[in-house]
């Protein structure tokens, strides 16, 4: 299934992405919770009733993709947790060899956003950037996870942005200064479930700004596998319905890194990931 999560008529909604139309759980099978965090919780039970509502999709219960406003597939998750310097062609500046362990840090609720809602340039920053990133929605709770568990544990994917603030990011050691403010964490368009995905370690990911590649890569290249960070991640942390982990960045393509080109007002910002779709969003 292709899960959205949206707003139509001043009213949160989940439902499911039926090519350019959106079938709306909440006409068609109103039994279900209209928060996506709510809808995972509930397992087989919600996906069982979900398919059968989209094999028996009625015409009236469809709304026109174009027409709704795009929520983060998870509003309102506990944790972001974000993997950096995870492919082998971006291990960070200096560094000629690979990690022992993963990179990660957090970013706030705050920062998330939907498809096709605007990023906001604040004042504070002169240097704003991208990250194209795919993205885990975990779907089942679980703490110490083994590595051949760990996709029972995933509801699905989706496509994240982790904006980043260069200059404020410098300006400690952590990174969480120019990662956390708002809007700085596009999400979406979908939550792909896992069924729907061949092999989420072989997607095609690019970003562009303006119809301009900036990267390129295949999740083939990540140093560290999705099951081993879901497995890693939980060790330190009980993982929650909800969670997003984003599996880190690729570097820039070569003509997007030198000269550096920071985002600016306007700029249009398209990630694709193959089999997930195409999150786009607006500098504002």
């Amino acid at each position: 299934m292709r899960l959205v999560s949206f707003c139509d008529h001043e009213k949160n909604k989940i439902g499911a992405l039926l090519g350019d139309k959106v079938l709306d759980f909440s006409i068609a099978c109103p039994e279900l919770p209209t928060d996506m965090i709510q809808f995972l919780c509930m397992e087989a039970e919600a996906r069982q009733t979900a398919l059968t509502a989209i094999k028996n999709a009625k015409y009236s219960d469809l709304i026109p993709e174009k027409e709704i406003t795009y929520l983060p597939v998870a509003v309102n998750p506990e944790k972001i947790l974000c993997i950096g310097h995870n492919y082998k062609g971006h291990i960070g500046i200096g560094r000629t060899e690979l990690p022992e362990f993963p990179n990660f840090f957090c970013k706030t609720a705050n920062t998330l956003i939907g498809h096709r809602e605007g990023i906001v340039l604040p004042p504070v920053t002169n240097e704003m950037d991208y990250e194209a990133e795919l993205a885990i929605i975990i779907g089942k709770n679980g703490k110490n996870i083994p590595e051949d568990e760990a996709y029972q544990h995933i509801a699905g994917y989706s496509i994240f942005n982790d904006v980043s603030a260069r200059d404020l990011q410098k300006r400690t050691s952590q990174w969480f200064l120019g990662k956390s403010l708002d809007t700085f964490a596009p999400l979406g368009p979908c939550l792909v479930t896992v069924d729907e995905i061949s092999d989420a370690n072989c997607l095609e990911l690019e970003l562009s700004v303006n119809g301009e590649l900036k990267q390129k890569t295949n999740t083939a290249d990540l140093i560290f596998s999705i099951p081993f960070l879901v497995h890693f991640l939980s060790e330190m942390m009980t993982l929650k319905v909800g969670d997003v982990i984003a599996t880190g960045t690729p570097s820039k393509i070569p003509q997007a890194a030198n000269p550096q080109q920071f985002l600016k007002k306007g700029d249009v910002i398209e990630i694709k990931i193959n089999q997930l779709g195409t999150l786009i969003n607006s500098v504002v």
